[in-house]
């Protein structure tokens, strides 16, 4: 099934990212990531990334974000990443549900860091230390179907 998936992601997201217009794009990648990182930057967390850009790119999707810090949130960025993170889809889906450490990831080159790396491991430490977790990643997923109102 995680393969089937990994499929349909690597030939869906380049299409479905080339046609998006960039305001929902926006609110697609920076409302869930500045919820999900909320406490973080309340508490200063991200400060030492102010006025920085990093991109995240997916080898086999061929796309990615650009990402910013600036006034105490993250923001899409239309500028050139200083350091960009690059790696696979089930790499990132690791990394994202936290099953595997950064480090082994970057060790065995299954995320690599382009650039300024200085700026790409001060990324990826700091996701290492924050208490996170994706929901809808994390637990296991309960589907149902509606309630039938034929009746």
């Amino acid at each position: 099934m995680k393969q089937t998936l990994d499929r349909m992601a690597r030939s869906l997201i380049p299409l479905v990212d080339a046609r998006l217009p960039w305001g929902l794009k926006q609110g697609l990648v920076e409302v869930p990531l500045n919820h999900l990182f909320a406490e973080a930057l309340v508490e200063g967390d991200f400060e030492e990334l102010e006025g920085r850009v990093l991109r995240l790119e997916l080898e086999d999707a061929t796309t990615g974000v650009t990402l910013g810090f600036w006034g105490g949130r993250l923001r899409m960025a239309d500028a050139a990443p200083e350091a960009t993170i690059r790696g696979t889809t089930e790499a990132f889906r690791r990394l994202a549900e936290r099953r595997e450490d950064p480090d082994r990831l970057f060790f065995q080159r299954q995320l690599v860091i382009e650039g300024d790396t200085e700026l790409g491991l001060a990324v990826k430490n700091l996701l290492d230390a924050l208490e996170w977790r994706i929901p809808l990643l994390s637990g296991p997923a309960v589907l149902s179907a509606p309630p039938d109102d034929a009746g």
